[in-house]
């Protein structure tokens, strides 16, 4: 069984930083491809960056140049590290596997926020 557990979020202040992990069993990091989604108040749930299985990664506008996906493929660990945050960067932050046969998995999420 595939399980997903996201750790690191909590309360920052506006331009600090945050590393997000999460930690997967029963589905291997190294072939699938990786992403971080986030649920901010009042809005769709967003990609905020993701890595595809041949390293590549990739990250939506409003974080890029502040965030940075990694992975580790020993441990089975993906991470997102966030800096100079934003209040806009509060929300509840998922991590997600894409496999290549079309199956989707989710963590329960972790809560960042961002106090101005």
């Amino acid at each position: 069984q595939v399980q997903l557990v996201e750790r690191g979020g909590g309360l920052v202040m506006a331009g600090g930083s945050l590393r997000l992990s999460c930690a997967a069993s029963g589905i291997d990091f190294s072939i699938n491809e990786l992403n971080w989604y986030r649920n901010a108040p009042g809005k769709q749930r967003e990609l905020v960056a993701g890595i595809t299985a041949l390293g590549d990664a990739y990250y939506s506008d409003s974080v890029k140049g502040r965030c940075t996906i990694s992975r580790d493929s020993v441990k089975n660990m993906a991470y997102l590290q966030m800096s100079s945050l934003k209040p806009e960067d509060t929300g509840v932050y998922y991590c997600n596997v894409a496999t290549n046969w079309g199956t989707s998995y989710w963590g329960q999420g972790t809560q960042v926020t961002v106090s101005s």
